[in-house]
């Protein structure tokens, strides 16, 4: 007997049940995609499936309703694979262990796959079951977890729908009807060594303490970047005293908001002036951060070294390149109020014996802007005779107002359950900005069930709101039918 059988909708739980079953993490998606195939391939339904592992099923439309217009409906097959210590799984072999609490579905040890397994069980739900709907094409896509890979590599020649349901949001009751666009940009600089050794007192100047959190999300709350602070504090000292710059560094993840970073100096004379001027930069920070940052701490220690010193030249250029690197919001937008517009943040700061790399992760939902700040940070790269390198550039679905795609899903909702449906706009890149970008005219939204603490090993997905998801997709499908 198969654990959700009893659950309403019966058929979405029964392919969820079967898609938990099948190894699907992000890179190994191989199996997971031969099933979606395969299922087509048993309907007699026509399907592509590319080299990525991509792929589309095209369904027509229920008879009668054939020059209705034909509706895109989207989702991502891989899943963030996390488990608890201790937990025996090999998440290329194994499926995952399902089991329910109460009004919860949940995998034991383990994320869930939730994101995105349920958009895959309601695509496979609607395929094999009599419902009123126009032409559709259902597409798969690979490797979202880790950059979007499957949808930026995907021909969407083939598709003709104008009309697209993402179903990849975990909160329901919300629309998401705009996202941004973003790249990740490593500004370079080659580094030279001082030729003859001199004597020098050396310095450990530390950040910590500090909030972090995801530059998507916590750029716009006024918290401190440890990578900046670090600027700041060596810049600070550089007014005290001849320096050079030995080592630094400050972050891992170019979309993290960096709560540490580190450096080494050598000081030739006034050390103590150093300490000094740094003692009183920390008091200052722990003001201005005292709301966002209050365990913030800037610390300076001297420290035993033989490391090599870069030259005057070189470190001069590191500090004014920290210091003057744009980083934070660069502009709200001006139609959705509290929505940032545009940002960046500076969230991997290293360097090695050749090359100092700060790399940041640039966002707008106006194409215009990301540019201009690429162009920003490039400019002075330049002036200080190093280089950019731009890679991972993912577009964004711009907000384009009260569409009608949105009005449907906005008088179902109503209709069915009574209430509004939220509207949703996220400094972040989803699938839909890459499809947005690739069928001109698209009217795209994305929407879901509540799905909570994804990524984790406590995922849930909520049962009543998989029912009612499924109500919201049938009766706007039915709408688009007959109305569209």
């Amino acid at each position: 007997m198969a654990l959700l059988e009893n659950l309403e909708p019966k058929k979405v739980f029964k392919y969820f049940e079967e898609i938990a079953a099948i190894p699907h993490g992000s890179s190994y998606t191989k199996r997971i995609s031969d099933y979606l195939y395969n299922f087509a391939k048993v309907r007699n339904l026509r399907a592509i499936q590319d080299e990525y592992n991509n792929v589309i099923i095209f369904c027509p439309a229920t008879p009668g309703y054939e020059a209705a217009k034909t509706v895109i409906i989207q989702g991502h097959m891989d899943m963030v694979c996390e488990k608890e210590d201790g937990v025996d799984i090999d998440f290329k072999k194994d499926g995952l262990k399902l089991e329910t609490s109460g009004d919860y579905v949940y995998a034991k040890g383990t994320t869930l796959g939730a994101d995105d397994g349920i958009a895959l069980a309601y695509a496979l739900a609607i395929m094999d079951s009599d419902l009123i709907h126009p032409a559709l094409e259902f597409v798969f896509t690979v490797d979202e977890e880790i950059g979007m890979l499957g949808a930026s590599a995907l021909d969407t020649s083939c598709l003709e729908g104008k009309i697209m349901l993402n179903l990849d949001n975990e909160d329901e009751g919300y629309l998401l009807v705009s996202c941004a666009g973003g790249a990740t940009v490593t500004a370079r600089l080659d580094l030279k060594y001082e030729q003859e050794k001199s004597a020098y007192r050396f310095l450990k100047i530390s950040v910590s303490g500090l909030r972090g959190g995801h530059s998507g999300t916590e750029i716009d709350k006024g918290g401190a970047n440890a990578d900046l602070i670090l600027g700041r504090a060596l810049y600070t000292a550089s007014k005290c005293a001849d320096i050079r710059i030995v080592t630094l560094a400050g972050g891992n993840k170019d979309n993290a908001i960096p709560r540490s970073a580190q450096a080494l100096i050598g000081v030739k004379d006034k050390s103590e002036s150093v300490i000094e001027a740094l003692e009183d930069l920390a008091e200052n920070l722990k003001h201005e951060y005292r709301v966002t940052d209050k365990e913030i701490k800037l610390d300076c220690q001297e420290v035993e070294s033989g490391a090599e010193c870069l030259d005057k030249e070189t470190t001069d250029k590191l500090i004014a390149m920290l210091v003057n690197l744009p980083c934070g919001v660069y502009a709200m937008h001006q139609q959705v109020i509290g929505l940032v517009q545009t940002s960046l943040n500076l969230g991997i700061l290293e360097m090695d014996e050749g090359e100092a790399r700060a790399s940041f992760s640039v966002r707008s939902s106006i194409k215009s802007q990301k540019e201009e700040l690429i162009d920003r940070i490039d400019c002075l790269m330049k002036m200080l005779g190093g280089t950019v390198d731009v890679s991972g550039k993912y577009p964004a679905m711009e907000y384009n107002g009260y569409t009608k795609l949105q009005q449907t899903l906005d008088e179902a909702y109503h209709d069915l359950f009574c209430e509004r449906i939220n509207f949703m706009h996220i400094h972040a890149g989803v699938e839909c900005g890459i499809f947005a970008d690739k069928i001109k005219g698209l009217d795209a939204v994305s929407l879901g069930p509540q799905i909570n603490h994804i990524h984790t090993t406590e995922e849930k997905l909520k049962i009543s709101s998989t029912k009612k998801t499924w109500e919201l997709i049938i009766e706007t499908l039915k709408r688009l039918a007959r109305n569209y």
